[in-house]
């Protein structure tokens, strides 16, 4: 993301008028804008794309702003979200700010007070998010070549597959963080069917071979969540 205008944003809003004016009115100040309207379609569209920030109504159906949020977190802890409610309460605020909120806006709200919000965060925060592009590793003792699917402790190498040098690249992506399930499977093989996960657990069970040289390396599993990969 080479400025703030390069941004991708995830925006959930339920409200239809309001939802699609938000999205007009930031693509054409040069964000590529994502329309969620509620909040299980907002988690599924964060799972399959890449986001700078995410500008979430709190009160939604299926699935409220707040949840929303504690999700998206469970998969990148460090993308900024900002909430947007009707509700002005200062316990309101709080449980916002307790679901990850980096900032939050009260409705009714200019559009120029909004874009200026989003500029201030995602000058601070831009870089923070994953490097996408990144393919060189440490793990532990152990360096990792994604380009050339190479794992190596030592003197000792291992040449991954196609498919572990996914997976381990995206489990150095979120290391010490949790790789939500779904959106490996998605990442990786396209969609989350049970044929694809039983496949993805046996790579988990050889990529945890390959790490066995170092004790302080481990690849947890974390239920009904997915895995964390622990290193230094």
């Amino acid at each position: 993301m080479s400025t703030e205008t390069k941004a991708k944003i995830l925006l959930a809003e339920d409200d239809p008028n309001l939802g699609k004016l938000l999205q007009e009115y930031l693509d054409a100040k040069g964000y590529a804008t994502v329309l969620a309207t509620n909040g299980k379609e907002g988690f599924d569209q964060f799972r399959k794309g890449t986001f700078d920030l995410c500008l979430l109504d709190v009160m939604m159906p299926v699935k409220d702003g707040y949840t929303l949020a504690k999700e998206i977190r469970t998969i990148n802890k460090d993308i900024p979200v900002v909430f947007l409610t009707a509700k002005s309460m200062k316990e309101d605020t709080i449980e916002g700010f307790n679901a990850g909120a980096d900032d939050y806006i009260t409705k009714p709200f200019s559009m120029e007070e909004l874009l200026l919000r989003l500029k201030a965060i995602l000058r601070r925060t831009k870089g923070g998010a994953l490097n996408m592009e990144q393919t060189l590793f440490t793990i532990g003792d152990y360096k990792y070549d994604y380009t050339r699917q190479m794992l190596e402790f030592g003197n000792k190498p291992q040449k991954l597959t196609s498919k572990e040098a996914d997976l381990l690249r995206l489990l150095a992506l979120h290391k010490n963080e949790v790789l939500d399930r779904s959106f490996a499977l998605n990442t990786i093989w396209g969609d989350d069917s049970y044929f694809n996960s039983r496949s993805m657990d046996v790579y988990i069970a050889k990529l945890r071979k390959y790490l066995k040289d170092d004790p302080t390396v481990e690849i947890m599993n974390i239920h009904g969540r997915g895995f964390r990969l622990i290193a230094k």
